[in-house]
């Protein structure tokens, strides 16, 4: 665990943080119980649960670092291009300062070090919970390590380091747009909406005339609204599993996630089942891909009276779902 490697930095490794504002890049939940002093951090996180979260426990919580800082506590991430901006920002935003990289080697924390020591005089390293923390002073920029906050992909759209599928639309997504009706009507939620490609697709069919675009990943969420120039168009940075729309809907399209970090998590479908359930009319209708092991059919079958699969292959099932039968309290 992350808290665990940082605490063994603090208690064994020499690491003492300096006085001062303190930013911590990335941090999951379990850093709160690590041994900082958390009233002087500030949390920058864009994940919308998660933002929410630290909010019971942190002064401060941010999507974008205010600094300067004294120093600043990166967590990597599996993407590698994020954890280098992450890096960036924290040199960036904490001059001078001391910098802290902690991870786990199966997020790739290795190559990042080994980069880092061509730049920066490591003062300390430890090894803890399969993973390292290390840490230096930011006594030099990270410039070529900086990447904007959204720059397009080889087929135009707007994307983000670390977003989903960031270099063009996935396969399950691409399944489900064309297994779409050519005509959806009212009111559309898109659950999971990342950066916007199916909620496009969705705006295509004849008869949408709003669409609700849910997203709990902040930087996702501002691609999409750099890709998606429609007025029918709401954004919502919201965890889509507790999300209630101002409206009623006609009908939710969905490709939803099904990890929680690296470990598979169909729990985590299965809540974005019962929030479409909950969100839609007493006609609504909802069409969702999924990979074809997950066993979504018997939570489909306990919310909505119809239920059939229209489509797929051996990798992808889509599944069509109408009149919700438990309706929003």
């Amino acid at each position: 665990m992350s808290a665990d490697r940082l605490n063994f930095a603090l208690h064994s490794g020499g690491l003492t943080l300096p006085d001062g504002p303190i930013a911590l890049f990335g941090a999951q939940i379990e850093d709160a119980s690590a041994d900082i002093d958390l009233p002087r951090c500030d949390v920058i996180q864009t994940f919308r649960p998660t933002y929410e979260t630290w909010g019971r426990y942190a002064s401060r919580v941010l999507t974008a670092p205010e600094g300067p800082y004294a120093g600043a506590i990166v967590t990597t991430s599996r993407a590698r291009d994020l954890t280098e901006a992450r890096v960036a920002q924290a040199v960036k935003s904490a001059p001078n300062g001391l910098i802290v990289v902690n991870g786990a080697k199966t997020d790739g924390v290795e190559p990042i070090i080994k980069a880092l020591k061509k730049r920066y005089e490591l003062l300390g390293q430890v090894s803890k919970a399969h993973g390292k923390c290390i840490w230096f002073q930011a006594d030099s920029p990270l410039t070529d390590w900086e990447l904007p906050a959204m720059a397009c992909n080889p087929q135009g759209d707007y994307t983000a380091p670390g977003v989903f599928s960031a270099d063009g639309a996935d396969p399950a997504s691409q399944a489900l747009a064309a297994a779409l009706p050519d005509k959806i009507k009212g009111a559309v939620g898109d659950l999971g909406a990342g950066w916007g490609w199916l909620s496009r697709e969705i705006l295509k069919r004849d008869g949408v005339k709003a669409l609700h675009a849910v997203e709990a990943e902040k930087t996702a969420l501002d691609c999409a609204e750099a890709n998606l120039n429609d007025p029918r168009v709401r954004f919502h940075w919201a965890d889509a599993t507790t999300w209630m729309s101002p409206q009623m809907l006609d009908a939710v399209v969905m490709n939803p996630p099904f990890h929680t970090g690296r470990k598979a998590d169909p729990d985590l479908g299965k809540a974005f089942i019962r929030s479409a359930a909950k969100n839609l009319a007493p006609q609504g209708q909802l069409w969702l891909v999924a990979n074809r092991h997950l066993p979504y059919e018997p939570t489909l079958t306990e919310l909505f009276r119809e239920v059939k699969e229209i489509g797929g292959d051996n990798r992808f099932k889509i599944l069509n779902a109408a009149r919700p039968s438990r309706l929003r309290s």
